[in-house]
């Protein structure tokens, strides 16, 4: 299957978001701004998206345009990635606040894998 390149510089700006998302996570999870990394690290979308494709969309006329093409892909993929990894790297557990939530509830039935620490509020 070959792919256009339209197709190309999607999956080359995702790919820049995955990577610059673990990267933010796992910082974010060592450092109390490592977040700030990864977003950082989106300055050098056009430079990695022309690194692996070599050319261009035609509805991306030059290189200064590819930041802002890219924005959006991008900062899906990197907030996305970057909650997961860092919620791993911090061993999340998650809190259920009364017996009546459907996580308790889940937990309690043997329906769900994770356990849930019963906060009481109030």
């Amino acid at each position: 299957m070959k792919l256009t390149i339209e197709h190309k510089f999607s999956l080359t700006v995702y790919l820049w978001g995955v990577i610059t998302g673990i990267i933010s996570g796992v910082a974010a999870a060592k450092i109390q701004y490592g977040w700030l990394i990864g977003l950082a690290l989106y300055l050098l979308v056009d430079k990695f998206v022309l690194a692996v494709i070599k050319e261009l969309p035609p509805e991306v006329p030059n290189e200064g345009a590819v930041r802002k093409k890219a924005f959006w892909g991008w900062v899906l993929f990197w907030l996305y990635f970057t909650m997961f990894s860092y919620s791993l790297m911090i061993s999340f557990t998650p809190q259920c606040y009364s017996n009546q939530s459907l996580l308790y509830k889940m937990v309690a039935s043997g329906n769900a894998t994770v356990t849930c620490n019963l906060t009481p509020v109030g």
